[in-house]
C-alpha cells in the first residue's frame, strides 16, 4: 500500500484493547505492503525494542473476541498464531525495524492519525467538563424557578375560607 492512505482508513484499524489504542499486526503489514510473517519476524529479531507498552501479544480470549466482532472467517485463511497489537510507540518503533521508504511514509500517516484521535478525545473531555458545569448552573436555576412557580401557585390558589363580602346586606324582616 502507498503512503497516501486516508486517515479514515487508519482510524478504522485502531482498536481499544487493555486500555490502549492499538493497531493489529495484520493491518500494519497491509499498510506497509509486507507479509505478516515478515513483520513478525523483524519484531522477534528486535524484540528488545518492543517492551510491553509498545507491543503485546493478544490472549486467546482477546483474539476470539476480535474475530467474533469481524464475523466468520474462512478455514485456513488466517494465522494460527496469536496476533501482535502495537501501540502508538510500537508503530513508531516499527519504522526503524522495517527500514523501508514505504514504512517510513506510512508511519508518518499512522502517527498523525493517533495524534488526531488523541486531540479528538481531549476535546471530548473538555466538552464533557463544560457540559457538567452547565448542568450545575441549570440545576441551581431550576431550583430558583421552582420556588418562584410554587409562590405563584400559592397566590393563585383559592382560599379555603370565604371572604366577607364588602357592602351592606339586606336582612330579612323579623316577625313579631
Amino acid at each position: 500500500m502507498n503512503s497516501s492512505v486516508p486517515c479514515e482508513q487508519i482510524e478504522s484499524m485502531i482498536v481499544f484493547l487493555r486500555g490502549q489504542k492499538v493497531i493489529m499486526d495484520h493491518h500494519l503489514a497491509c499498510l506497509y505492503g509486507v507479509d505478516v510473517k515478515h513483520l513478525k519476524r523483524q519484531v522477534r529479531r528486535n524484540i528488545r525494542r518492543f517492551p510491553d507498552d509498545f507491543m503485546f501479544v493478544l490472549t486467546m480470549d482477546e483474539h476470539h473476541s476480535l474475530r467474533c466482532q469481524k464475523g466468520s472467517l474462512k478455514r485456513g485463511a488466517h494465522s494460527k498464531y496469536l496476533p501482535y497489537a502495537f501501540t502508538e510507540q510500537g508503530v513508531a518503533m516499527l519504522s526503524s525495524v522495517l527500514n523501508s521508504e514505504t514504512a517510513a511514509m506510512v508511519n508518518i500517516r499512522i502517527i498523525r492519525t493517533f495524534i488526531k484521535l488523541r486531540e479528538f478525545l481531549a476535546s471530548h473531555k473538555e466538552l464533557r467538563d463544560k457540559l457538567s458545569q452547565l448542568e450545575g448552573r441549570v440545576d441551581a436555576q431550576d431550583q430558583s424557578i421552582s420556588s418562584i412557580i410554587e409562590a405563584i401557585k400559592k397566590l393563585l390558589e383559592h382560599p379555603t375560607e370565604e371572604k366577607r363580602k364588602i357592602g351592606f346586606r339586606l336582612q330579612a324582616k323579623r316577625q313579631v
